[in-house]
């Protein structure tokens, strides 16, 4: 999952959602544990981990999206006004 990120990130794909199946522990180390790193290591990376299970709120879900998309647009401008 880490390497599928960062060959997103280097071909210019800043806006990742990882999806994250409950219970999935692999997604969670390797998602979850390394995106704070891509943060630092790639200006501009912007990566929102969803877990998708019964358990969580479809609302939550969605939020966690939007915010993410807001974060998008406003690089894209802060971009655009370089």
């Amino acid at each position: 999952m880490t390497g599928e990120m960062v060959k997103l990130i280097e071909e210019g794909v800043d806006n990742i959602v990882c999806l994250q199946p409950f219970g999935c522990l692999p997604n969670h180390i390797t998602g979850k544990g390394v995106m704070h790193n891509l943060r630092e290591s790639y200006e501009g990376a912007n990566i929102v981990a969803i877990d998708c299970d019964a358990g969580s709120s479809e609302v939550n879900q969605l939020n966690r999206i939007k915010l993410m998309l807001a974060v998008a647009k406003k690089q894209l401008v802060k971009s655009d006004a370089s």
